[in-house]
């Protein structure tokens, strides 16, 4: 563990006033928020990833359809 000393506006130490364990509030509260923003970064990554691949998807995607339909003309 480690001791931070960090300061709240006055509105957010008042909601949290009567929590018994404030530690362990507010280190939950930052977890889940670390948790969204690196979900974020990876959503992003994975956008950026399925862009850069489209035009190459796009062609293995015609030449298996080519294949596929093979039987079917």
């Amino acid at each position: 563990m480690k001791r931070l000393n960090i300061t709240l506006p006055e509105e957010i130490a008042q909601e949290i006033k009567y929590i018994p364990n404030k530690s362990d509030f507010i280190s939950e509260a930052v977890k889940e928020k670390l948790e969204r923003i690196n979900k974020e970064k990876l959503d992003k990554l994975l956008i950026e990833g399925y862009k850069a691949t489209r035009k190459e998807d796009k062609e293995i995607n015609q030449e298996w359809e080519k294949i596929t339909l093979e039987g079917w003309r």
